[in-house]
């Protein structure tokens, strides 16, 4: 049986919060990675990248799925049912 996520229907239209990491940005880090947050437009650092602030912010707002923010991927991440998936 394939599981399926059950967070798809939060996935929004959003506008990326900034070019890179806006946490990163704000306070002059590096970062590996890029994702962003399909439900506010959240653009954070990769678990790959030292501050890890994609995931920061999964944990501080609850905020469920993210996509690779990376030219040429198209995949997702749902942190709640931890299930990656295709994006269009």
């Amino acid at each position: 049986m394939e599981e399926t996520c059950k967070h798809l229907s939060q996935i929004q239209e959003v506008t990326p919060s900034a070019r890179g990491c806006e946490d990163c940005l704000r306070i002059g880090d590096v970062w590996l990675h890029l994702r962003l947050c399909e439900t506010c437009g959240h653009v954070g650092c990769c678990d790959s990248s030292k501050n890890k602030h994609a995931t920061k912010h999964f944990h501080a707002t609850g905020h469920p799925i993210i996509k690779s923010f990376e030219p040429g991927e198209d995949w997702g991440w749902c942190y709640v049912d931890e299930i990656f998936f295709e994006t269009l």
